[in-house]
């Protein structure tokens, strides 16, 4: 952030407020562009977009809580937070444990994230630049990834956006990731059939797909 051209309170600031480490990754490169706001906020929005699947399948967890209190679990939830804590927890039980474990899991995440940062920060003229530390958020990145791919709908939606990304590649700011977003999302509630809209689109496509398949052997009827 420092060397991208922020000022050292400056850089300090997003990394205690901005807690997401790819919406780091995606808007940094895009501010040191000169890019329109406009244009770094909508990719930190897209770029954060999976909080919103993560806190769908926490809320029957924390709901009974204020709404304060959920906001300061939105806050501190994280990647791997998420990961850990679904594994080990598939339906909420009070008095269980579970809120414990999350706020330890979210402690130690936090603090594994701010403390580097904070020191790179701080310390930035004795760090060289040669040394690509982006790659290692990528590399992080990649690997919570590919843990979550448990099923077909995740698997697809995966691939899809891989493919989307690649072919959007030449479109400027970054957009390509808005893309890869964009047709993982619509990939993944068709396969799945996750809420009404999932629903409906896939209905409407089978539909389709008897009509053609009517018509196609109506007319082969016809032809013998």
């Amino acid at each position: 952030m420092v060397k991208g051209g922020l000022s050292v309170p400056l850089a300090l600031l997003m990394t205690l407020t901005v807690f997401a480490g790819s919406a780091q990754l995606a808007a940094l490169p895009l501010m040191t562009a000169h890019a329109p706001i406009w244009v770094v906020w909508a990719t930190a929005f897209c770029v954060n977009l999976r909080f919103v699947v993560f806190s769908a399948q926490w809320r029957p967890f924390f709901l009974r809580f204020p709404l304060a209190q959920r906001v300061a679990f939105g806050y501190f939830s994280g990647d791997l937070t998420y990961v850990l804590f679904m594994r080990r927890h598939q339906e909420p039980r009070p008095g269980s444990g579970q809120m414990e474990y999350f706020a330890g899991a979210t402690a130690i995440n936090w603090l594994s994230w701010q403390l580097p940062s904070v020191a790179g920060i701080l310390l930035v003229d004795a760090i060289p630049a040669h040394w690509g530390l982006g790659f290692a958020g990528v590399l992080a990145l990649l690997g919570l990834a590919l843990s979550l791919l448990s099923d077909r709908a995740t698997a697809l939606a995966a691939t899809v956006a891989g493919a989307a990304a690649i072919a959007a590649f030449a479109l400027p700011f970054k957009l390509n990731i808005v893309v890869a977003i964009a047709a993982a999302v619509c990939i993944g509630l068709m396969v799945d059939g996750g809420g009404d809209a999932g629903r409906r689109g896939r209905d409407t496509l089978l539909r389709l797909l008897q009509r053609r398949q009517g018509q196609a052997a109506g007319g082969a009827g016809e032809a013998a």
